[in-house]
């Protein structure tokens, strides 16, 4: 039996988080610049998603750009928006095919205009489609998103529009750019790290959490499985028993 046959597809995770991690070092085992690694990260991109899509997943949230990362050289950022524009115009008819929904969250005023152009052509364009919603978090930070929350928070309650008591959970959910999209079920991490570096930190509060030593240019189909199967055997209690599991 195959790994994607051992999927119960009746107990998927509705949203899968990916903290997409190794590509400079895959880069470097190959003798090659940094860059290298990130084109064949974008493969990786293409065929999780695609396998995604097809067993059925509502949600995948990709950590393609931390704010962090605009302190990489300046080359390498220059690159990679390069490649972020030329990727999401080339794969916007598979999108489509795949009736793949793009969304997007972070600070995306700050990527250069030309991304912001065409990230908002194909948001537009796959708007309608309601299989797969793909979420890149591009110039993202967990730590801003929440601050920004804060700020507007603060403000309505300066204006009288919100009071003090009425804060909770469910507000706070409605100011983060993560609003409307699921909290995610499970994360993966690739590259041997045990860390989530400043992402989703609100939305990770009941997440599992499955890391693997592969390089995110290595990950493959067989990879989203094992991390989805790893997911299935797990009993998620969210603070309860697994006694009043079993009762409920």
């Amino acid at each position: 039996m195959s790994r994607k046959d051992q999927i119960d597809i009746t107990k998927l995770p509705k949203h899968i988080a990916i903290i997409m991690d190794g590509n400079g070092r895959w880069a470097k085992g190959f003798g090659k610049f940094r860059i290298f690694g990130h084109y064949n990260g974008v493969k990786a991109v293409k065929t999780t998603v695609e396998a995604a899509a097809e067993i059925g997943l509502k949600y995948i949230t990709l950590y393609a750009f931390s704010t962090e990362n605009w302190n990489r050289p300046q080359k390498e950022v220059d690159d990679l928006m390069e490649l972020l524009i030329d990727t999401i115009k080339k794969e916007t008819p598979t999108l489509q095919k795949n009736n793949i929904r793009l969304k997007s969250i972070g600070n995306i005023s700050d990527l250069p205009a030309k991304c912001q152009l065409q990230l908002q052509e194909t948001i537009d364009a796959t708007k309608d489609n309601d299989g797969l919603t793909m979420v890149l978090a591009l110039s993202y930070s967990a730590k801003w998103d929440i601050i920004n929350a804060i700020k507007n928070i603060a403000t309505q309650v300066k204006n009288n529009e919100l009071a003090i008591s009425d804060i909770d959970d469910i507000v706070i959910d409605k100011h983060l750019s993560t609003n409307g999209i699921p909290n995610p079920d499970l994360m993966i991490r690739t590259s041997g790290e045990h860390r989530i570096s400043n992402f989703l930190l609100w939305e990770l509060a009941y997440a599992e959490f499955y890391f693997t030593p592969k390089l995110w240019p290595d990950f493959k189909e067989e990879d989203l499985y094992d991390a989805i199967i790893d997911f299935q055997q797990r009993e998620r209690r969210f603070g309860k028993t697994s006694e009043q599991l079993i009762t409920n």
